[in-house]
């Protein structure tokens, strides 16, 4: 089975990938001993996900995809966008954004949003792009305590559930991940069956 590295140190996004692309042996940066600390500074989801992907084939010789994902809020002018991470500060936890975030929209109606994900894909010598997103609104408070991150403000559109309160075989199905994840997961089954 031929190797594919997932630029990340992340257990859980690593197992994710793991039980939907079958072809592959997905390891991830711990599994090629990369333990550098990948420096993101581009201004775009996409020139993060290619500086991932890019250090790993460039350094290790191996394909390689990596993923960036944001949230894009519509009175923010797109803000936090690419420093989602880090929205309330370097070394902030996840609980620091989302109060920065609910501070910021306080008072203000319009709060439409979305979840963009883009995944960087390195194989063969070529590079392509996926890309997933998933609109919805901001809460005024949180809800639920599944996922992590923006999810206990985020409710998709269509639903009645902020994505920390769905089980995690929905969210998978609906989210800006899971949708960047099927088009990759689709292009590398399209490459196996050639």
């Amino acid at each position: 089975m031929k190797k594919l590295v997932f630029a990340t140190h992340n257990a859980h996004k690593l197992e994710e990938l793991r039980a939907i692309i079958k072809h592959f042996n997905i390891v991830g940066l711990t599994d090629i001993n990369c333990n550098e600390e990948i420096v993101e500074d581009a201004d775009t989801l996409e020139g993060n996900a290619k500086i991932k992907a890019d250090f790993v084939t460039n350094n290790f010789h191996i394909d390689c995809f990596a993923d960036d994902t944001g949230l894009e809020v519509d009175a923010l002018d797109g803000a936090p966008g690419v420093y989602s991470a880090r929205y309330a500060g370097e070394g902030c936890s996840y609980q620091d954004n989302v109060n920065k975030l609910l501070e910021a929209l306080k008072g203000i109606e319009n709060r439409k949003a979305r979840f963009r994900t883009v995944i960087a894909l390195n194989i063969n010598g070529e590079q392509h792009f996926f890309e997933g997103k998933v609109e919805g609104i901001i809460t005024k408070e949180q809800h639920g305590e599944k996922g992590f991150g923006y999810d206990p403000i985020f409710l998709p559109d269509g639903f009645d559930q902020t994505f920390a309160e769905m089980p995690m075989d929905v969210k998978n199905k609906i989210s800006h991940r899971g949708r960047a994840t099927q088009k990759l997961v689709e292009f590398l089954n399209s490459m196996t069956t050639k």
